[in-house]
């Protein structure tokens, strides 16, 4: 199992990374602004314009660690990533199992999509039960009940992704009513993504384009190729795989923001509005998004498959690991992750 250690994020723009001996040496605008040990590294994030140094990438590659890049909002761009590990009989058996994918992959991973957002709903409505004044929360509920049993029913895979777009749908619009404060500021109508037209939307998109990054690494680290999914079409630089995989998560990072808003930890003045309209998160504000992202990695769990305590951060592990076996056929069924 991997170890969890800890993710290096660079939220300077004008920041370079460089590489000294064994250290990340971090300058800005040519001064040295800290340096630290490859060992305390699990992987490395980069908002940054001008990136870093071939020997880094080197070094990097040596050590397996990911490098990626994004634009200062938050838009994956590339990925540094070694050889693959694992063999190649792993690949190839998820290669000729893409070319007939059981229906039971997509069908489980939408029903656990579906469940675990349910769960993050009830826990909200339990604790505050007058968000449900006008019944619309405990409709949605029983719409996503019936959405998962239709998933099941369904005979193709274009058929369970209409069932997802219409509960995504309705679950968005109630969304906002699991805001309890500083509504005024954290107004949703409706899921907009590229581009994020307001704050609600560009948090989630932000947190959400993380922990697809993080499936990824934790697919390639078992051998699995990230960009060949077996429910996201493949699409050229697309981790369609690591797409699949972080369904089943979503609702993590979904109730981080939530908290995040309702513990006014995050607030307007954190995100910024562009003359498009299009809105995203401020330096300040993604440095306190990924504190508390990285503080809530080491929340420990009790995973419900393999009955073991585990930091909520090696779940992407533990998840892809579950995957090889099964494409391997060591167990019968992918287990999706499930909220209890």
């Amino acid at each position: 199992m991997k170890k969890l250690l800890n993710s290096l994020y660079i939220l300077d723009e004008l920041a370079y990374l460089s590489l000294d001996g064994e250290n990340i040496v971090c300058k800005c605008e040519g001064k040295e602004r800290f340096r630290v040990p490859f060992s305390n590294i699990e992987d490395i994030y980069c908002f940054n314009y001008n990136g870093c140094s071939p020997a880094l990438m080197g070094k990097c590659v040596e050590y397996g660690i990911p490098l990626n890049f994004l634009n200062p909002y938050g838009k994956f761009l590339a990925r540094v990533q070694g050889e693959a590990k694992g063999n190649v009989y792993l690949r190839k058996a998820q290669f000729e199992m893409l070319s007939d994918v059981p229906l039971i992959l997509p069908q489980n991973t939408v029903a656990a999509k579906l469940s675990n957002t349910r769960m993050l709903i009830k826990r909200s409505l339990k604790d505050y039960p007058q968000i449900d004044d006008d019944g619309s929360v405990r409709e949605c509920l029983g719409y996503l009940q019936s959405g998962i049993e239709a998933v099941y029913e369904a005979k193709d895979k274009e058929t369970i992704l209409g069932i997802e777009g219409n509960c995504a749908k309705a679950y968005f619009g109630i969304f906002e009513k699991l805001i309890l404060q500083q509504k005024d500021d954290f107004e949703m109508v409706n899921r907009t993504k590229r581009p994020p037209l307001d704050r609600v939307n560009a948090a989630l998109s932000f947190m959400y384009t993380i922990a697809t990054s993080s499936c990824a690494s934790a697919l390639e680290s078992v051998g699995l190729d990230s960009y060949a999914g077996f429910y996201h079409s493949f699409r050229s630089g697309r981790n369609s795989l690591a797409c699949d995989m972080v369904e089943e998560m979503r609702c993590i990072v979904e109730r981080l923001i939530l908290t995040m808003i309702n513990l006014k930890q995050l607030k307007a003045e954190d995100f910024e509005t562009q003359a498009t309209g299009a809105v995203y998160l401020t330096k300040d504000g993604r440095k306190k998004v990924l504190s508390s992202w990285q503080e809530k990695k080491r929340t420990v769990i009790l995973h419900p498959y393999i009955k073991e305590k585990i930091p909520l951060g090696l779940l992407p592990f533990v998840q892809s690991t579950l995957l090889a076996k099964y494409i391997r056929g060591e167990i019968p069924e992918y287990p999706c992750y499930l909220l209890k």
